[in-house]
């Protein structure tokens, strides 16, 4: 029942993409009437449904985009949309192979994992474990960095531009996860940053750090990368072998949880 003084409004609502797995089953996929207060904001609207507004991109209020602020009056009928770059668009033909714009996070203390994952595949990923919440929001604003949290209060705040709040606790998960929600499977690079501190890696001949090199590593191995940030040296040994099976079992099966390799 109503609050006195208060009026209920009603508005039809359709969530799409992956905005459904916030809804109960019946409501998913569909036109569904909800009940809300006459004159109350989207974004409260929206909270009170168990669905956070920071992974909304679109609205569509009878058919004209509206912002977060805005309030809903009787007979409203919304279309809520996810981020853009995870739009299903399977059944349409893409003009290119790649998309035209790159997505670079930056990551909130709690997914350190996930970072080194983001950068084994060559995404630009910012992680500093001693980075407080301020300096997050900081850096996705003046970077133009999609911030990647567990919190979601963090993810409410009204600076923030870019953010996607995670919702495994599993860091296979997570990067599966990732990569669904920015339908980024064609976009890896592997190999091409350095997991400890992003830094692009630049291929460096043997001869010129042979004398760093271990004896066996010498005779077996002419290929190498460096990362002049960190001052180390790669090559593909038997941890590369490990993680390069780790990341062909991801892309290739789309996140299949039957074939998912072990964690590197």
């Amino acid at each position: 029942m109503a609050s006195k003084g208060r009026v209920m409004s009603y508005v039809t609502v359709r969530f799409y993409a992956e905005l459904n797995d916030f809804l109960p089953q019946e409501r998913r996929g569909k036109e569904t009437l909800y009940a809300s207060q006459d004159g109350q904001q989207i974004s409260d609207f929206l909270n009170s449904n168990n669905i956070p507004h920071e992974n909304v991109d679109l609205i569509l209020r009878n058919g004209k985009s509206v912002a977060l602020h805005e309030t809903l009056n009787d007979g409203d009928r919304l279309s809520c949309y996810p981020i853009f770059e995870s739009l299903d668009i399977r059944d349409v033909t893409r003009i290119r192979s790649m998309p035209l714009r790159q997505p670079r996070f930056v990551l909130d203390v709690h997914l350190g994992k996930l970072a080194s994952f983001l950068r084994m595949l060559g995404f630009d990923t910012l992680y500093d474990s001693g980075v407080t919440d301020t300096q997050l929001l900081d850096i996705s604003v003046k970077e133009e960095r999609t911030l990647l949290s567990k919190d979601r209060e963090l993810l409410k705040n009204e600076t923030l531009t870019r953010g996607y709040r995670v919702l495994s606790d599993d860091p296979r998960e997570q990067i599966e996860e990732i990569l669904h929600r920015f339908d980024l499977f064609s976009s890896t690079s592997p190999f091409s940053r350095c997991i400890r501190c992003n830094t692009p890696l630049e291929p460096i001949r043997k001869e010129k750090i042979v004398d760093r090199l271990p004896l066996k590593v010498q005779q077996f191995y002419d290929e190498f990368f460096y990362c002049d940030k960190c001052d180390q040296i790669f090559w593909k040994g038997s941890h590369y072998e490990k993680m390069r099976s780790f990341i062909d079992g991801i892309i290739e099966n789309k996140g299949n949880p039957s074939t998912r390799p072990d964690i590197p």
